[in-house]
């Protein structure tokens, strides 16, 4: 199978009530996944992305095990077609897809911990007192003076650098509002707030990220078999030590997500599949590398398409 892959991994916003439904009913090899990660998580997992409700399925601590283990069973029904990625990469919680898509640690022990990684975010910022936001049609440059100009009344940071004309900003309410004016002013094309619970990439973060690096650090890790384009910087990890040091820095910091395509495609990476559910990751990196070939694999019609492309 020639390179030239890279796999990467959705995060939050991607989750769904009905997610992988039709990829575990199609594959027992995708059932054992749902099957480990209730075995782990102490509550049926396939029944919470299946049927909901979905106030359960987007509280942060079930979405991002929920999240994990649908892209991973997406994962394992694609394995049979011998890929070889060049490298990988995910979305904030995906990054923890992509690495026990390259062999960083077991799927059991990932599960264990971005259910932690759910609970501390929650912890860190009182329910409703947080804000996320998307910024349309403005310069990196003038998101980060928006926010710089907003913090006089709290806490905002650029979160998430997802792809041309496209930067998410979170913080505490009123500093995003008023972050979002002076967007605007900036002339801003459009400024749509998110429906996700807790303004994660930013300061508001450190403590949850100081309570994880605990976890991180008592659990095992291998070196990587394909490179990790990491969140925090664009760069590619193989080490355990330089994986563990970037997942806590992750928390606080923002998402590179355009730096981080670009990276993929730096290491010679011209087909881009993207692993679990939905297809947001596809569309951003279409703006990011317009010549870059998207394929994705959430249900048995697109893991074929899939399939038979990777063959052609």
């Amino acid at each position: 199978m020639a390179s030239g892959i890279g796999l990467v991994f959705p995060g939050q916003g991607s989750q769904s009530v009905g997610m992988g439904r039709a990829l575990y009913d199609a594959h027992p090899v995708s059932q054992a996944v749902y099957k480990d990660a209730s075995a782990v998580l102490g509550y049926d997992v396939a029944e919470l992305c299946f049927n909901g409700p979905a106030e359960r399925l987007n509280l942060t601590e079930h979405t991002q095990p929920a999240l994990l283990t649908a892209s991973i069973a997406a994962l394992r029904v694609l394995e049979p077609a011998g890929l070889k990625p060049a490298a990988v990469a995910g979305h904030s919680l995906g990054e923890y897809s992509a690495l026990v898509a390259a062999g960083g640690l077991t799927f059991k022990a990932a599960v264990a911990l971005v259910q932690k990684r759910g609970r501390y975010m929650a912890e860190a910022v009182p329910p409703g007192s947080g804000l996320v936001a998307a910024i349309l049609g403005l310069a990196p440059d003038a998101v980060r003076e928006a926010c710089r100009e907003a913090s006089s009344v709290g806490v905002v940071a650029a979160a998430n650098f997802n792809s041309p004309g496209q930067v998410v900003i979170a913080g505490e309410k009123a500093a995003v509002e008023k972050a979002i004016e002076a967007a605007k002013a900036k002339g801003a094309k459009k400024a749509i707030p998110l429906p996700v619970s807790v303004p994660v990439h930013t300061p508001l973060m450190k403590s949850a990220a100081e309570r994880l690096a605990k976890d991180v650090e008592a659990t095992v890790w291998s070196d990587l078999t394909a490179p990790l384009i990491n969140n925090a910087e664009a760069k590619a990890l193989r080490t355990v030590s330089e994986v563990k040091a970037s997942l806590i820095r992750q928390l606080p910091s923002s998402v590179l997500w355009e730096d981080s395509v670009k990276a993929m495609h730096g290491l010679g990476v011209t087909t881009f599949i993207e692993v679990g559910p939905g297809t947001v990751l596809s569309g951003l990196i279409k703006r990011i590398v317009p010549d870059a070939r998207t394929l994705n694999v959430q249900d048995p019609a697109s893991l074929e398409t899939t399939v038979k492309a990777l063959k052609g």
